[in-house]
């Protein structure tokens, strides 16, 4: 695990732009395609919107996933797929049918949880392997919807369902889907996840960050995160 500390959250959003870049482009040379799951956050929507203008992007060769999901109304502000189109499929060359988005408006959830494990399995293999997954880091240890007690952390299937959390339940990739993708980035700013941030950087795995694979992963963090400020 490479830990990479920059300025600011701007900072930290314009070189996780420049990692993704270059790894879609290697992936694409090698396969041509590059499958690519994102989680939410303040920053994160900082990169996708930076993405948006980056004309180095294979755009047609991207397949765009969900690490995780609010179970919300289509368009609802709480909605990761909402600031997904907001900031990254309204103003570049990437298309709908590319957004692979999980079906949380569907009634049934556990059904509809393993209906996207399969549409990874169409598109990553089985089990899925991912080019590059992007996660952030919660108050609380969580990454994805991985969340302290929720029984969703021992599930083996590729997508779960969770407990509620926030007043929403969510759905989620699960450690298989994320410890088996070929590349992690860790996107964590604010002063608020110093404490989290330490302690996954340690490796401690009372945490649910720290269960995540730590090979082939780079955190980039901003200094109030890494206490430098």
């Amino acid at each position: 695990m490479e830990l990479q500390i920059l300025p600011d959250a701007e900072a930290v959003a314009q070189k996780a732009v420049r990692i993704i870049t270059e790894l879609a482009q290697e992936r694409t040379r090698l396969t041509g395609k590059f499958l690519f799951a994102v989680s939410g956050g303040s920053t994160p929507w900082k990169v996708l919107h930076q993405l948006a203008e980056t004309a180095a992007l294979p755009w047609e060769a991207i397949e765009l996933f969900q690490v995780d999901e609010r179970i919300a109304p289509a368009g609802d502000a709480q909605r990761n797929l909402t600031r997904i189109e907001e900031n990254l499929l309204n103003h570049s060359a990437l298309t709908q049918k590319q957004i692979h988005a999980m079906p949380v408006e569907q009634t049934d959830l556990e059904s509809a949880a393993n209906s996207y494990a399969q549409r990874l399995i169409e598109f990553c293999g089985n089990p899925p392997k991912l080019d590059l997954i992007h996660l952030g880091l919660g108050e609380d240890g969580h990454t994805a919807s991985l969340l302290p007690g929720d029984a969703a952390r021992k599930s083996q299937a590729p997508i779960a369902v969770t407990n509620e959390y926030q007043g929403l339940g969510r759905m989620t990739m699960t450690y298989s889907t994320l410890n088996a993708a070929r590349h992690r980035l860790w996107i964590v700013t604010g002063i608020n996840k110093q404490s989290m941030l330490e302690r996954l950087y340690r490796g401690d795995d009372s945490i649910p960050a720290g269960q995540v694979e730590r090979n082939n992963t780079i955190i980039l963090a901003d200094q109030n995160a890494a206490g430098k400020s």
